[in-house]
């Protein structure tokens, strides 16, 4: 019997462990998805956007690569938010999206998407629509290995509708792509440098999960007794939080992170770019430290003003660091100090929320957080410890991503514990995820904090710029909205029921919610 495209697709996906497809499916994708397999999942969203970030989400728990099934044209516009995220999360992902039948394309049709590959450049690291029927299987299998090349990124490929059905040769296998090691002389020299300086610091960023590396960073911190900071707008942790070397997060700003590095004498980024800065408070008249930057990214180190750079996967590198790296005759230097636990108050203090939902996690949580007005107060009562994914959150700053993220990292780490932290003004950007989390059945623990504002934008405004419109938002029924999707829901708004719900909701085997009404005055963002 003659194979199709579809068959030969189908083939590949499951050589390449793309069997589990995130979708919104449409007209266009009705030939991809005809007699669906039965060892193949399909994870339905109800729009676009969420099953992008429920595919990242997964992409990252699961640490593997992801497929994205979208509709022609307007449905791959509806997730190019979340494109652009997965672009910044270094997220593994195919996006495989619909086209209009090749008959019609000349009469620029209904659905059609017209130059389909342009649509979500530059935030994909490669796009194709194959010129034939009979290159859809290798055009995906070519795909899937720039994704999953250092640094790895979304990559999109367009197929008709009428494709799959033509008749299709098998697809010879070929292994992975391996990864890369650093420049011996490069470690050399790294590693006289740290046996030689003073005061040395490295700043991790989320390369260093990303790659597996945080018990190895961990080892390398200790033998070189180094203090430890994050890279600014991390959107993994990369070192336990708790540990007594960490010296906190380096503020997303020039000035800022000059002064905080000011004492340092050498610093190694690991896994982050040099420096990555929201707002812009003024340049600094303090010169950053001499500093060494290891990245797979070559345009992060071509980008750098500053530094040595290293090519490497940061395991590789930090590996044999760890190897030739001496123990140097200085003091085990101490991170930073924590505030004591606050009070309960009415209303319900942030700081609080986090500090009751640190006696309660497990160790290994996957926190979820999209909390743009609250960073600060999370990191402080809430470190991340776990050495593996103890983090999601966006490294692109649309919002909206951590609600369905959360979900698609519940199915891609089914044995760990999901909890999202989430504002009331992210969250209502990606309601409506609520509806898979329960038709999944998914143990995930949903916060919503609400301080019924979008709190970040008025806090970077500052009084200066008056009363800022359109940033109220009182009145969302959380509750109402999670129920009327399949979830186990409550509101909490004094402080001595936090607790309780907080413990129900996780030790719930299925979806919950909890919405906290906290004290709406803005906390400081960095």
């Amino acid at each position: 019997m003659t194979s199709t495209v579809r068959d030969v697709t189908r083939d590949l996906l499951r050589d390449l462990g793309l069997t589990t497809i995130f979708g919104n499916p449409g007209t266009t994708e009705i030939g991809f998805l005809r007699d669906f397999p039965n060892d193949f999942r399909y994870v339905l969203g109800l729009q676009e956007s969420l099953v992008v970030a429920m595919a990242d989400g997964y992409a990252h728990a699961a640490d593997r690569a992801v497929l994205v099934n979208l509709h022609s044209a307007g449905g791959v516009g509806h997730g190019l938010g979340h494109v652009f995220t997965a672009y910044r999360n270094h997220t593994p992902m195919v996006v495989l999206a619909g086209q209009q039948v090749r008959s019609l394309m000349a009469t620029e049709p209904f659905l059609g998407a017209m130059d389909a590959t342009t649509f979500p450049r530059p935030y994909v690291k490669w796009a194709v629509e194959p010129a034939r029927p009979q290159d859809v299987p290798g055009a995906i299998a070519h795909a899937h290995r720039v994704a999953t090349q250092r640094p790895y990124g979304p990559v999109f490929v367009s197929v008709p509708a009428d494709d799959w059905d033509a008749p299709c040769d098998p697809l010879p296998r070929r292994p992975p792509v391996t990864g890369f090691g650093p420049d011996p002389d490069a470690i050399a020299a790294l590693a006289a440098a740290l046996h030689g300086a003073r005061r040395p610091a490295l700043v991790v960023g989320p390369g260093v999960d990303a790659d597996g590396a945080v018990a190895d960073v961990v080892a390398l911190a200790e033998r070189t007794r180094s203090v430890v900071w994050a890279s600014p707008m991390s959107w993994r942790s990369s070192f336990p939080e708790d540990h007594a070397q960490f010296a906190g997060f380096l503020p997303p700003e020039e000035r800022g992170t000059a002064e905080a590095l000011r004492d340092h004498d050498l610093v190694v980024v690991l896994g982050a770019p040099a420096f990555l800065y929201h707002v812009f408070r003024g340049g600094s008249d303090v010169p950053l430290p001499p500093l060494y930057l290891v990245s797979d990214d070559e345009q992060v180190l071509a980008r750098a003003r500053e530094g040595v750079g290293v090519r490497s996967g940061v395991l590789a590198a930090v590996r044999a660091l760890v190897e030739v790296a001496g123990e140097p005759d200085r003091p085990v230097p101490a991170g930073r100090t924590r505030r004591p636990a606050p009070e309960p108050t009415d209303p319900i203090a942030v700081e609080y929320v986090f500090a009751t939902l640190a006696g309660l996690v497990p160790q290994d949580v996957l926190l979820v957080e999209e909390i743009p007005s609250h960073l600060l107060v999370r990191r402080e009562y809430l470190p991340v410890r776990a050495e593996r994914t103890g983090l999601l959150s966006t490294g692109g700053g649309a919002l909206g991503y951590g609600l369905p993220a959360a979900v698609g990292a519940a199915i891609g780490a089914p044995e760990r514990k999901v909890v999202a932290v989430l504002g009331d003004g992210s969250s209502m950007y990606s309601i409506q995820a609520l509806w898979t989390a329960a038709r999944e059945q998914l143990p995930v623990t949903f916060v919503i904090l609400d301080n019924a504002l979008y709190a970040a934008v008025d806090i970077l405004a500052g009084p200066e710029n008056g009363k800022m419109p359109g940033v109220e938002l009182g009145g969302i029924d959380f509750v109402a909205l999670a129920s009327g999707m399949g979830l186990e829901a409550r509101q909490v708004t004094r402080p001595g029921d936090l607790a309780d719900a907080l413990t129900t909701a996780l030790a719930a085997d299925g979806p919950t919610l909890v919405q906290v009404k906290v004290d709406p005055n803005p906390t400081v963002l960095y």
